[in-house]
């Protein structure tokens, strides 16, 4: 069995490994990390060997604490990211250069249509139908995205979306309110099959499908993290916002992974205040006493206009993980429009969370 894990902000871990007897034999791990003393690497194969093949991340992390040498130095390279790499392999995860990755981007379409494009999109990549899809937006028009689970009362001002002409639409995915204006607003959506993410945590899928942007950020210039669970941060604030929905397969088989992400690339902080009702708490969460710092635009940290900012992004991971250009088909936008007319459009789902 093979595996890999790429560390978020590090080195990527290779796991090689054999289960006989319900246990996990010759355990060989590689990579490109950096690792002290030699001797290490002998002891994590070794901690390794004999474990349990359902032994979770945690057994196996404290696995090979146990065993290091107290010298050891790591850099690039965890216990834990060595024991997801062992899960992914247990898993058979697949690996981003197993796909033929495909992009879309168009036209501008309504808030209402992209939340049924994610939902059609990631249903068609797990039935099998479309491969792995880079999606990125086109905003027709501003708009709130309320999470799923969100109440519509307590996030969003009426009074305020209607002055300033804003759609409230709700997604399929939990999380909280984007506020978002076309030519301020970067958003994309990766629709991946499950296989990509197995034997990663929900968290750690976060961090493993948020790597290639990092790294996109990062050649233009901006040192960029993940910040648990789900924001892409720099040292001067946040620039973007995660989220996910898990779709299951046909018959209940493998189903795919919904990620999506909105960059704030420049923002109307005082518009935004206007329409969303952000509380006290939230703010008192990420750790500031105004909503105008939450958010530090990529137009500011880049000085790139917005399209460049996107193509350098899609140059990025297309020099990473190959990418084709692609489209949304005739039946999946028509299958989209339907979903529009019948849920993302009408009241009864906007406010299913009054």
């Amino acid at each position: 069995m093979h595996g890999e894990y790429k560390v978020p902000g590090g080195k990527l871990v290779v796991v090689d490994l054999d289960v006989e007897g319900g246990a996990l034999r010759n355990v060989r791990v590689a990579g490109d990390f950096f690792l002290e003393p030699d001797e290490a690497i002998l002891a994590i194969d070794a901690a390794l060997a004999g474990a349990p093949a359902n032994t979770d991340t945690a057994g196996l992390t404290a696995r090979i604490d146990a065993a290091l040498p107290a010298s050891t130095v790591m850099l690039g390279l965890t216990s834990e990211g060595v024991a997801v790499a062992v899960r992914r392999a247990l898993a058979q995860a697949t690996a981003w250069s197993d796909y033929d990755w495909q992009l879309i981007h168009e036209t501008p379409q309504s808030p209402a249509l992209h939340m049924a494009l994610d939902e059609v999109i990631t249903a068609e990549v797990a039935a099998g139908r479309r491969p792995p899809t880079l999606r990125v937006w086109e905003w027709a028009s501003p708009a709130v995205i309320i999470g799923s689970f969100q109440s519509l009362r307590n996030e969003v001002d009426p009074a305020g979306a209607e002055r300033h002409g804003v759609t409230v639409v709700r997604r399929i995915s939990g999380g909280g309110a984007m506020f978002v204006e076309p030519g301020n607003t970067i958003t994309y959506s990766l629709s991946v099959p499950d296989a990509l993410v197995s034997g990663l945590s929900f968290a750690d899928s976060y961090a493993y499908l948020d790597d290639w942007v990092l790294a996109a950020l990062g050649d233009m210039g901006i040192k960029a993290w993940y910040q648990p669970l789900n924001d892409i941060a720099t040292d001067i604030g946040k620039i973007a916002g995660a989220a996910q929905k898990r779709v299951v397969g046909p018959g209940g088989g493998p189903g795919a992974v919904l990620h999506h992400v909105t960059m704030s690339y420049d923002i109307d902080a005082d518009k935004m205040l206007d329409v969303l009702r952000i509380g006290k708490e939230k703010m008192s969460d990420k750790g500031t006493r105004s909503a105008k710092k939450r958010v530090d635009p990529l137009r500011r940290q880049t000085g790139l206009p917005r399209e460049a900012v996107i193509d350098n992004m899609i140059d990025s991971f297309r020099k990473r993980h190959g990418l084709a250009q692609g489209a949304v088909t005739a039946e999946e936008l028509a299958q989209a429009e339907e979903l529009v007319r019948t849920k993302f459009g009408t009241p009864e789902w906007t406010a299913r969370v009054p």
